[in-house]
């Protein structure tokens, strides 16, 4: 049957391009042409021009799971196999494609970014035009087969009403973040990957006065708000001869000359941590999520994180700038059920040492 699908889509690519036929009727031709061959087989005539539709138009195989609503993140380690997370809990299923099929899918995905996957760029990270994350790496940097991982990213904001009529947060939880944020407190919310947090912050930040001006920054668009004034700032990658790169650093400090009442950063995990504290400490409030197990070890976290910055940065400085920038703690977590919730909300303690203390439970 897939060796059918092959010839099929073939021909039906084929007549496309030479006469300007749309697909469906292409197909539609093929399928006419080849009725005496296809009644030999066992098949269903909506099953397999579905499948031919997705072989040329859609992304393939992965095509079912993308469109998939409880399906939130897509990968492949070899071929024939695929994985994926429906609703927080992992699944496989067996798929048949060849490693060259996998190669011909990514390629076809990322010809939109202006991006390459070959030996002198082995990984990538791009923004697909359908609002998905691919991630893949080629050998030898992988052992054997290419590694692919598409994340699915929805253009519907979940708005802060939502999560608390979802049970993620409660209604005191959710009053004392407004009010504090209102007031322009700096939050700083962590959690494991799918925890939720960048859900929670991109609700957050939708709930703000229309009024604000917000920048925000990321590796890859992420990020969703309803706030009218609203810049959304990615990063470059550096081009094949190294150079064209724009960090999450650079996109801190560019930040400052927009005028932004509301600093947002996607992700901070590495030296961008000190841009963003001293942009706090000068006065923008901000936003931002960070990977970790709790609200403590997200502090630890931003106590080493702008040592990578290098220069002469010492602990008692870090102590002080994180002390006067950042306001609130926020901790999510995923549940063995898939559901997210908030888990704590946590401020600076007044003690001469730097750790957090409870707010509210």
């Amino acid at each position: 049957m897939n060796h059918k699908v092959i010839q099929l889509s073939s021909k039906a690519r084929n007549l496309a391009l030479d006469t300007g036929l749309g697909i469906a009727d292409a197909l539609s031709n093929v399928l006419d042409e080849h009725v005496e061959q296809l009644r030999e087989i066992d098949f269903d005539e909506q099953e397999l021009q579905q499948e031919l539709i997705q072989k040329l138009s859609g992304f393939s195989f992965l095509q079912p799971l993308l469109d998939d609503e409880a399906v939130e993140e897509i990968w492949i380690n070899k071929p024939g196999e695929v994985r994926f997370a429906r609703n927080g809990v992992h699944q496989v299923t067996d798929v048949s494609f060849s490693g060259q099929e996998l190669q011909t899918l990514v390629e076809r995905m990322i010809r939109q970014t202006g991006r390459r996957l070959d030996r002198s760029m082995p990984f990538i990270d791009a923004e697909l035009g359908s609002g998905y994350r691919l991630h893949a790496v080629i050998p030898d940097i992988t052992r054997k087969h290419m590694s692919l991982n598409i994340r699915k990213f929805s253009n519907r904001v979940l708005t802060a009403e939502t999560l608390l009529a979802g049970g993620v947060l409660s209604e005191p939880q959710l009053k004392y973040l407004l009010d504090r944020l209102s007031a322009g407190a700096n939050l700083m919310i962590s959690g494991a990957t799918q925890a939720g947090k960048t859900t929670l912050l991109s609700a957050l930040l939708s709930a703000l006065k229309p009024e604000e001006r917000v920048v925000s920054v990321e590796d890859t668009f992420e990020l969703r708000c309803l706030l009218p004034d609203w810049v959304a700032l990615q990063t470059r990658p550096p081009s094949t001869d190294g150079r064209l790169e724009v960090d999450l650093r650079r996109l801190v400090r560019e930040t400052l000359r927009m005028r932004p009442t509301r600093l947002v950063v996607g992700e901070v995990r590495g030296a961008e941590a000190l841009d963003m504290l001293i942009a706090m400490n000068s006065g923008i409030p901000g936003m931002c999520t960070i990977h970790a197990n709790s609200a403590d070890e997200a502090l630890n976290k931003l106590k080493t994180l702008p040592l990578l910055a290098g220069g002469n940065i010492s602990s008692v400085f870090l102590d002080s700038v994180i002390r006067g920038s950042l306001d609130l703690f926020v901790h999510c977590q995923r549940n063995t059920d898939g559901s997210r919730k908030l888990a704590s909300i946590k401020t600076i303690s007044a003690n001469a040492a730097l750790q957090l203390e409870e707010v509210l439970l």
